[in-house]
């Protein structure tokens, strides 16, 4: 079996499990990494059980990790994870400079990579499909593409990433299902595809009615007791529970994330400091919530934890 072939199955069979982490990279009060502050966070997303870790994408900063940051990160959830779930390292920028931390990556043991989109300029169809083929060819590890703001493939051009060696999968963040829905369709049978959708909860049911039940989970990453009580309920068909922590505890968070950019992050990394986590605040050009509005993310996250018997 081919490394790409059996770190798909891992992670297909890890997407069957359970949500997908993607864990916070831990800063201290002046800026610098944290790697105990990591190693702590990566555990406890660990003992929750997630299908794979994610370490240094969007909800890791990624964007704002220097190349030896980038390197202790992947290596810690490499540690960490032991070999329990696959580890998948964030990579992004032009494919000149992924290739550099697709290699950085593969030295710290990662599995797999998720390409992030590149920076900046809006590309054709061609340029997206290039960027993943010049990548490809610099790594052997197998990548996952992301889609999301300037990126955004055609059926077509699915069906020509996914022709390329080592492109397992997607993952999707525009949330358009009448898209993705042609994307699936589009795609060999055993192409990955997962709901990589801001608080991915909110869409999982609308997701997983066109064959994409898989989903990362930012809740997870300060609430893991929350990301899988929902992901239990949805996969048995428990709709009282789904509607309930839609209603009562994801909605109201999409509602304070939408007050300000960045809360995406933000918002998270507070939420697990307010949990007693050791990750630090973010970094610039992201900022930590503001007074009142982490007043009412500390509340709603009480009623959260109490709604799945977690309180306390």
């Amino acid at each position: 079996m081919s490394l790409h072939t059996d770190t798909a199955r891992r992670l297909r069979d890890g997407m069957a499990r359970g949500v997908l982490s993607f864990p916070l990279t831990s800063f201290d009060d002046g800026g610098s990494l944290d790697p105990e502050g990591c190693r702590a966070h990566l555990a406890a997303q660990l003992a929750a059980g997630p299908g794979a870790l994610f370490p240094a994408c969007g909800t890791g900063e990624f964007f704002s990790l220097d190349e030896d940051e980038y390197r202790v990160v992947v290596r810690l959830a490499v540690e960490e994870a032991a070999g329990r779930v696959p580890v998948v390292a964030g990579v992004g920028y032009g494919w000149a400079q992924a290739a550099r931390f697709a290699r950085i990556a593969g030295e710290a043991g990662a599995d797999a990579l998720l390409v992030l989109p590149h920076y900046l300029v809006t590309a054709p169809q061609d340029g997206l499909v290039a960027q993943l083929a010049q990548l490809a060819a610099r790594t052997p590890l197998p990548l996952i593409a992301y889609q999301r703001g300037q990126v955004a493939f055609t059926a077509d051009s699915v069906r020509r990433i996914a022709a390329l060696p080592g492109v397992v999968g997607l993952k999707d963040g525009h949330s358009d299902l009448d898209r993705l829905q042609r994307l699936t369709l589009a795609a060999p049978g055993d192409f990955l595809f997962f709901n990589g959708a801001a608080t991915a909860e909110i869409q999982a049911r609308a997701y997983a009615a066109v064959g994409v039940p898989a989903y990362s989970s930012a809740v997870h990453a300060f609430a893991p007791e929350i990301a899988t009580a929902f992901f239990a309920a949805l996969r048995d068909g428990d709709t009282d529970t789904t509607r309930t922590l839609l209603r009562d505890f994801y909605v109201p968070l999409v509602e304070i994330r939408d007050r300000v950019p960045g809360y995406a992050v933000s918002l998270v990394k507070a939420a697990a400091r307010l949990r007693g986590h050791r990750v630090g605040p973010v970094r610039a050009p992201l900022t930590d919530p503001a007074p009142g509005d982490l007043a009412d993310l500390a509340a709603l996250l009480t009623r959260g934890l109490d709604l799945v018997g977690a309180g306390g």
